[in-house]
């Protein structure tokens, strides 16, 4: 028996306001069977880049043909298009402002459609709620199958940027960037294992993480392996290398958000392994 269509939303509209639940109402009264899943709704506002990290995290663990909509639109009522992608296993429907980039980069095979079939929007169209008016129902036509080329035609000129990318700076040194806060005070960074394979070989040498002109020197496998209040670097479970405390915000306590510099120099520190 095949399963009922899934469309997840991605936006920064949160919670306090109607809108949320009335861009639930337009797919429902167009498809009721559908099933609607949160993902995230306290997305930074107007923070393409926090939506392209949330939705890149998330939507590879849901079936496929699931449908993605993702409203984080600071463009919305100027030229920017309305946008319907497909990759091999998922649909995805945003603006063109780049909050697919990260989607682009890891799928193989990404096709993107200009939306431009008008007659499967509400009538009139706000220029303040492109979420209600336009993407909305044509994900509830996408939940009842209409197919994708139904609705525009293909581009290649649609909007994407490239994330920040680690860097080798010297055979003792790597620089990166943090990527995101999240809820707890953890700090991710653009850095993964692969990037820092130092970290995780049989005998790792002398390490020094250094964020805010503070080093973290402790490398745990769990957040309860860290003492009450100590800063220590993880692999979270996004596999980015995160900054973190026990019970604690290590945001808070390095004074740290989003796009700070971090460098992980090796030599000239006490040696440091993760905990059995």
């Amino acid at each position: 028996m095949p399963h009922k269509q899934i469309v997840t939303l991605t936006t920064d509209f949160g919670l306090q306001d109607h809108f949320i639940g009335v861009i639930k109402a337009v797919i429902l009264n167009i498809n009721p069977e559908v099933v609607l899943v949160d993902i995230n709704h306290d997305i930074c506002s107007y923070d393409v880049f926090d939506a392209a990290y949330t939705l890149v995290q998330s939507y590879r663990f849901f079936p496929s043909d699931t449908i993605h909509l993702v409203v984080v639109d600071p463009g919305v009522g100027t030229a920017r298009r309305p946008i319907l992608a497909r990759s091999m296993e998922h649909l995805f429907v945003a603006p063109d402002n780049g909050v697919l980039s990260l989607i682009y980069e890891r799928e193989e095979s990404v096709e993107v459609r200009h939306i431009t079939a008008d007659h499967y929007f509400l009538n009139p169209v706000s220029n303040t709620f492109h979420g209600r008016d336009i993407f909305a129902p044509v994900v509830g036509w996408l939940s009842k199958g209409v197919e994708v080329d139904k609705f525009g035609d293909p581009i290649s000129d649609f909007a994407k940027f490239t994330p920040p990318q680690p860097k080798r700076v010297s055979d003792t040194l790597v620089k990166g960037v943090t990527l995101r806060v999240d809820k707890f005070g953890n700090i991710t960074t653009n850095l993964t294992p692969k990037d820092v394979p130092e970290l995780f070989s049989d005998n790792p040498p002398p390490f020094k993480i250094i964020i805010n002109q503070q080093e973290i020197t402790k490398l745990n496998l769990a957040y309860s392996m860290g003492k009450p209040s100590e800063i220590f670097a993880m692999v979270g479970s996004s596999g980015y290398l995160e900054i973190s405390t026990n019970r604690g915000s290590a945001a808070k306590a390095l004074n740290v958000g989003r796009g700070a510099d971090v460098g992980v120099m090796f030599g000239g520190t006490d040696s440091a392994t993760p905990q059995p």
